[in-house]
């Protein structure tokens, strides 16, 4: 199963080169109220996060890799966003590398301050990721509502995270 998942995600690597693609609009209506694949995943630097344990609160799921061009562009903007919601949004890091010791180095030069987790192939084509930098929202209840892929920026991030902080009507 593992080896299948490794060459469904090199199949779409070679197709998409790793190369910014297209934001993924919305996620189909059935789609967008899927629950996120759970995962309780290695922290770089020790621990271990799982999606569970964030309940509550919405977070951003960014799945990257130390050799993807397009996931390097991104990390500033996660990083600001980070920063600028802390405690009300959560980022995670899931870095697919298969050779982690590139892993800890990179995040250091990058100045990576959300959790950097260990993840796989596998899991990322669980989220529906085509290609890298792919990047899902997770509401507070944990279900995905928005995906893209590709390199983003700060506004279209918080465009996509303010309804999940506007103030719920009684």
């Amino acid at each position: 199963m593992k080896l299948l998942a490794s060459l469904t995600l090199a199949v779409a690597l070679l197709a998409t080169g790793c190369e910014p693609l297209e934001a993924v609009p919305e996620l189909a209506p059935s789609a967008a109220s899927e629950p996120a694949p759970e995962f309780a995943l290695e922290q770089l630097g020790g621990g271990e996060v799982a999606l569970a344990g964030l309940r509550g609160k919405p977070v951003i799921v960014d799945f990257w890799a130390t050799w993807c061009g397009p996931c390097e562009e991104s990390i500033p903007v996660l990083v600001a966003f980070q920063q600028k919601y802390a405690g009300r949004v959560q980022v995670l890091g899931v870095s697919v590398d298969w050779e982690r010791e590139a892993v800890e180095p990179f995040a250091r030069a990058h100045g990576m301050t959300y959790p950097v987790l260990f993840g796989d192939e596998s899991l990322a084509l669980e989220y529906g990721a085509p290609g890298f930098p792919a990047l899902f929202v997770v509401d507070a209840e944990g279900r995905i509502v928005e995906a893209h892929v590709g390199v983003t920026s700060l506004p279209e991030l918080e465009a996509a995270v303010a309804p999940l902080l506007a103030p719920k009507p009684n």
